[in-house]
């Protein structure tokens, strides 16, 4: 593809690239904005699983992302710094976006069902923060997760801030939603899953857990924590801490969990 120079902010080209922020709050039916290298390399590599529609990227990162954009058959639009700062109406630093195009919803079963003994899976209900949620994909890529299972209550993992967070994680770790009424632990529970509930009030450490086939780490927001119905459906696990402290970042607690299970022979 040969790059398509761009130098009016109001071609109709680049419409999806308009005013990024506000679009971000009211949906792109269907669509995402990937920004920055890092991101762009993940989308449009071997191990993404959405289509890229276009990418729109500063003169000045040509010459650092020809590599990779070149020999796609993907439309790239080329615009100067100002040019760009004023399509998507502040001023973007990066000078790389994308915009993807979302998956048709999938169930769990299909992403998750059937699992092997060695099948991990990261489990979430009830995050709304879009940085901790890109904190937990990139958790669950660094430690080779299956999927991701989300409520229906959680945040967008396609949301501009999140796949950032992630560093594109989100892009390449299968993920599904549950239904409005279904229960992260029932559902994973009924595929074969052992549900482990990370949460203050455990009745066990995570150093008991040693290899118990396949296993869903399953944790909540920050504050509330996990619904008593789902963590009914589960071993209640806790990670050690210091005297007079009892929690953690929920991504960083889900990380230390993944990581625990990834090292057991």
């Amino acid at each position: 593809m040969t790059p398509i120079p761009l130098d009016d902010p109001g071609d109709p080209r680049i419409a999806a690239y308009r005013q990024v922020r506000e679009r971000d709050l009211i949906g792109r039916q269907g669509l995402f904005v990937a920004e920055g290298e890092v991101v762009l390399r993940r989308l449009l590599g071997p191990h993404s699983r959405f289509r890229t529609e276009s990418v729109l990227i500063a003169e000045n990162r040509v010459a650092a992302l020809a590599d990779l954009i070149w020999p796609s058959d993907t439309p790239v639009y080329v615009a100067a710094p100002s040019v760009m700062d004023q399509i998507v109406g502040f001023p973007i630093h990066r000078g790389v976006l994308a915009i993807g195009e979302a998956r048709p919803a999938e169930s769990a079963e299909s992403v998750a069902g059937a699992p092997a003994p060695t099948d991990r899976v990261l489990a979430v209900a009830g995050v709304g923060n879009h940085d901790n949620m890109g904190g937990l994909f990139r958790a669950a890529a660094a430690f080779g997760v299956r999927a991701v299972v989300l409520d229906a209550t959680c945040c967008d993992p396609l949301y501009r801030k999140a796949i950032r967070v992630s560093v594109g994680a989100s892009l390449i770790v299968p993920f599904v939603r549950t239904g409005p009424k279904q229960d992260v632990a029932e559902v994973l529970t009924a595929l074969g899953y052992q549900c482990l509930a990370l949460t203050p009030s455990a009745e066990e450490t995570l150093r008991a857990v040693g290899t118990i086939g396949a296993t869903a780490i399953i944790v909540g927001a920050e504050g509330p924590g996990l619904p008593e119905a789902t963590m009914a459906r589960c071993r209640r696990i806790g990670i050690p801490m210091a005297d007079g402290f009892d929690s953690l970042n929920v991504a960083t607690a889900a990380a230390i969990a993944l990581h625990h299970l990834a090292v057991q022979p």
